[in-house]
This record gives structure tokens, sequence and C-alpha cells, in this order.
């Protein structure tokens, strides 16, 4: 729950307080370790979140235009717009 939300100092504290007062929860000497571990640590654990949670391909660049059919054998698909999409995609890091 810490890590998922990202929870900064003071609602770190809170959780950690709710978590000592649920019956069946933790005691104040495992919310006082979680809390230093959790300072200390932070930014390595919420990076290695981000990065379980990524993709491994990446959107490295994308091009794209509307064409207007000018001239057909059929009337009725003259002025059919047309999207024409290109994405090219990388290995994330390369």
């Amino acid at each position: 729950s810490i890590a998922s939300a990202d929870m900064d100092l003071n609602q770190l504290e809170a959780f950690l307080t709710a978590q000592t007062k649920k019956q069946g929860g933790i005691t104040s000497d495992q919310a006082a370790v979680i809390a230093k571990f959790w300072k200390n640590h932070r930014t390595q654990i919420h990076e290695s979140l981000i990065n379980q949670s990524r993709w491994d391909n990446v959107l490295k660049n994308m091009n794209w235009r509307v064409d207007l059919k000018s001239q057909l054998r059929h009337i009725g698909q003259i002025n059919t717009p047309v999207a024409i999409v290109e994405m090219e995609l990388g290995k994330n890091g390369q």
C-alpha cells in the first residue's frame, strides 16, 4: 500500500498509525522500522515499480497524415478521408 500510493512522510505516518491501532495490525516497533526503510529507499522502490509496470517497447517516433481521395472509379468514394499512421517502436533504454 505504501509503495503503490508512493506515500509522502505525512501519509506514511498516518497510515502506519492506523495500522498499529488496527486489531491484528503491526507493532509500533515494526512501524518505526517500516518508516525508516521507506524514508531511506523510497526513490529506489518507486523506480523499481515503474520499471516493472512498463512495457519493453516504447514509442520512438510517430508520423500521421490524413489523405482525401480525389479520383476513384465510384463517385461515392471521392473525398473519403484516409488516415495514415506510422509508429516506430524501440526497446526501452536503447
